[in-house]
């Protein structure tokens, strides 16, 4: 198995989670449709600015908020993470994609997201479910909440 392909579950900086740079794997493990988009994480602005051009009304909260998912114009939702441990595995990849540690529809499971993953990632955390990152969707001049 390549690399790529790794299913990691990790503390990210909101809840478990499960990570991959194979977003359709992610989908797969998680009984999904393959095609649905994942959100994506990155380690830094200057990632983010190499995958999607943020609108300029909108770099200051891009920029400034923490935990919060942008979902851009070309349908992409990704999320720049600031939390010091989780940034510290995240910047090894530069982006990963990233997905909740349960099966769709179901509450975390320890057990059940164990055997989801191939590579366990745990730091002085350890691995709990909590809040999901709150989720804007931005264009041109609107921002619009998502969750």
């Amino acid at each position: 198995m390549k690399s790529n392909d790794f299913i990691y579950l990790a503390q990210t900086d909101t809840t478990a989670g499960l990570l991959s740079k194979n977003p359709f794997k992610l989908n797969q493990i998680k009984g999904r449709n393959s095609y649905k988009p994942v959100l994506r994480e990155v380690d830094s602005l200057k990632t983010l600015k190499g995958i999607v051009r943020v609108p300029k009304h909108f770099k200051n909260q891009v920029r400034r908020l923490e935990k919060t998912t942008f979902i851009y114009h070309n349908s992409q939702a990704i999320r720049v993470v600031r939390e010091r441990q989780h940034l510290g595995f995240l910047q090894h990849f530069g982006s990963l994609y990233s997905s909740s540690a349960n099966k769709t529809g179901d509450s975390f499971d320890y057990e059940q997201a164990f055997e989801m993953c191939d590579v366990l990632v745990i730091d002085s955390r350890g691995i709990f479910s909590s809040l999901p990152s709150k989720i804007f969707q931005i264009n041109q001049s609107k921002i619009k909440k998502i969750r």
